[in-house]
């Protein structure tokens, strides 16, 4: 076995492989950039070597730097997770020429499933089914519109060379094509340096299936089951779950064989993943293979009992693979989430910053649980990588026991700072639909309405909450609290400020530090039984419910006067507000279109004094390898541009101005004058 490996990679992909290694007892190396000088791998590993500056492109992505570190450290192999180099030819031939195992396939069938064309003409030859479209190497764009015609609309583009959503494009019409083949091939270019892109029959209702495989050297291969990852957003996974519900053991075997078919087609070694489209016939085609590990592959280990890692570095040594197909078996069902700093509420934008506080479920220690990864409090989510926080895992004896602990691993989970997605999550996990398992590809769209941001139906309930836990925190640090009277229970008002509306409140408290909170029409009776840090319960009017209350005003970072709670599945910010001494805020809008997120200028796509109608593309941004486009608030005339194409930007920055046009300004001007008339 190897004394010592390097992980090429970061995050918690880098510390679920060093976690496996030092249970082997072989010695870990991690890398860094600039922005993770501090990260949670580079504490983990045995050593750390530095790479470069924070862009990938300046540090993990430079092969010269990786190896060079590997022969610096003395590592036997290198372990490329998945992202970065996990899937480039030239990496594993460099590391192979160097003499350092590439823990992985060869650079031939990385090279042979890295481009979609190319691994579709191959699975072609080797009886693999596929989905009808064009693979080729022309890509004039008059060329590929005519295929596209060719086989029906609606079509998917593809980039060739890439996967996780990115360089993908639906098209219904042919009057779409030519702006999406020209936006799939720019995010083509900017995530993979490749703009070389695929088409596809988009097949309406299908299913994501993919099947886990392993091949050793001397040519025997195993199928560990399937996953179902159909709950995709912008074609990015978001739950997985194993085996797929609904899979007779028929089907499994059958796609199963066809991915071993596939994986023996390219001659290859290692942990490899098998992706198929379901429809709801039953039929499934091949859509592509990934040569690595996957990032739900902790799904497929607890219903395995295999660790993927383990058999990694083993069938990388030279050692056979260590079950047969029929040695292995499903246990129980598996579910996986992906906890990502995004913000569900404002188009997920990536969500970046200093992580004030992350706590974990306590049940996370238990066999069933399980939670990868990659950060913790104090930490900073960068602009320069994947916003994952963390992937969330639970196992059941069956599916629905599987749904019910996922979801309170989800419940108990908290995090300060950055936006998350945890409220949408549990949204999703929450759909009937979903609990049915009546599941596709377009289920998120499918079932908008109910994902949406929810009313806040615990909204009473918490004002109640948050009023009497910052009366009660007050109370103990004064033997007499604001509002104490002579002979009289003591009382005092305050206002909550909530999603820009203010609620007063008022209460009275009585020697028992028990709490009567009133406001227009309303009452509760709060009391509060301390916990664990934050974690607490609140007696209100006689019923227990747990709350975890966050109210830190040295490191928060959200101000000295503002709380967020978590009750009821629902997560609460809170600004004790302070009194209003007349002071007006500025109202001047200045109708300009801002960066909503840190990240770069792809595209300026407007020039000083054009017209413009609102809704209308002016600007493309790149944030975590994913684009975003800005458009027009309002009908009007481009004023100064003030960035252009590479600049880099932060969040709230002005891009340019869009100046009401002569139509607005006279009806707004004639507003004006009917207003001094009246007045």
């Amino acid at each position: 076995m190897f004394s010592k490996i390097l992980i090429a990679n970061r995050g918690e992909i880098a510390c679920r492989v060093i976690k496996t290694a030092k249970k082997l007892g072989i010695q870990t190396v991690a890398v860094y950039s600039d922005a993770d000088a501090l990260a949670q791998h580079v504490q983990l590993a045995d050593e750390a070597v530095y790479l470069g500056a924070s862009p990938a492109k300046d540090s993990y992505l430079v092969i010269d730097k990786v190896i060079a570190a590997a022969k610096t450290t003395g590592a036997d192999a290198i372990h490329p997770g998945y992202g970065f180099l996990s899937e480039n030819a030239d990496f594993a031939d460099e590391c192979d020429s160097a003499g350092i195992k590439f823990i992985g396939p060869s650079g031939n069938a990385i090279a042979s499933m890295g481009s979609k064309s190319r691994a579709k003409a191959l699975m072609e030859e080797a009886g693999v089914p596929l989905v009808p479209g064009y693979h080729g190497d022309i890509q004039d764009p008059a060329v590929l519109k005519q295929h596209a015609i060719d086989i029906g609309f609606p079509v998917l583009i593809k980039a060739s060379a890439g996967g996780g959503g990115k360089g993908m494009r639906i098209v219904t019409s042919q009057h779409e094509f030519e702006d999406a083949l020209d936006a799939a091939k720019r995010e083509a270019m900017n995530g993979f340096g490749d703009d070389h892109v695929l088409l596809e029959r988009y097949i309406l209702q299908p299913r994501h299936v993919e099947i886990q495989v392993f091949c050793d050297q001397f040519g025997q291969g195993v199928f560990l089951f399937e996953r179902d990852c159909s709950i995709q957003r912008r074609h990015q996974k978001v739950i997985e779950e194993a085996p797929a519900p609904g899979v007779s053991e028929t089907l499994r075997t059958q796609m199963g064989e066809a991915a071993l078919k596939a994986a023996h087609a390219i001659g290859y070694e290692g942990a490899g993943t098998v992706e198929f489209l379901l429809d709801a016939s039953g039929d499934f085609y091949f859509m592509e293979m990934n040569t690595r590990l996957q990032v739900e592959h902790p799904v497929t280990e607890f219903i395995t009992g295999i660790d993927l890692v383990d058999w990694q570095l083993r069938i990388a040594d030279g050692a056979q693979i260590p079950l047969t197909q029929d040695q292995l078996s499903i246990k129980g069902h598996a579910i996986e989430v992906r906890l990502y700093a995004e913000d569900p509420d404002n188009n997920f934008l990536p969500s970046v910053g200093k992580i004030q506080h992350l706590q974990f479920p306590k049940q996370s220690h238990v066999p069933w649980a399980r939670i990868d990864a990659g950060v913790v409090s104090g930490d900073d989510v960068s602009v320069f990588y994947d916003p994952m926080v963390a992937k969330i895992i639970a196992w059941g004896e069956d599916r629905r026991q599987a749904l019910m602990r996922i979801k309170s691993l989800l419940l108990n989970t908290y995090v300060v700072g950055p936006e998350t997605n945890r409220d949408y999550l549990l949204r999703l996990l929450n759909v009937t639909a979903f609990a049915r398992a009546e599941l596709s590809t377009h289920f998120i769209e499918e079932h908008q309405p109910a994902l949406a941001a929810s009313p806040q139906s615990s909204l009473d309930l918490a004002l109640a909450v948050a009023a009497a836990w910052w009366v009660d925190s007050r109370a103990k640090t004064s033997p007499f609290p604001a509002g104490w009277r002579m002979n009289a229970l003591p009382s005092e008002e305050l206002t909550l400020r909530f999603e820009q509306a203010n609620y007063p409140l008022q209460l009275t408290s009585n020697k028992a530090q028990s709490y009567q909170v009133a406001r227009v029409g309303r009452g509760h009776q709060v009391r509060f039984d301390k916990g664990e840090g934050y974690d607490h319960y609140a007696l209100v009017n006689g019923r227990k419910i747990p709350v975890h209350i966050y109210l830190d005003r040295k490191t928060s970072g959200l101000g000295d006067h503002t709380m967020m709670l978590f009750i009821e599945e629902q997560r609460f910010v809170f600004e004790l507000a302070q009194p209003d001494f007349g002071l007006e805020e500025d109202q001047h809008d200045t109708h300009g279109v801002v960066a909503p997120m840190h990240g770069n200028v792809v595209s300026v796509l407007v020039a000083e004094g054009e017209a413009v109608t609102k809704g209308q593309p002016l600007v493309v941004m790149e944030a975590m390898k994913m684009e975003h486009t800005l458009t027009a608030p309002h009908d009007g005339v481009v004023g100064q541009v003030v960035y252009k194409s590479g600049d880099q930007v932060e969040e709230g920055t002005a891009l340019l101005e869009v100046e009401a046009d002569d139509i607005e300004a006279r009806v707004i001007e004639g507003h004006r004058r009917q207003s001094e008339v009246v007045e």
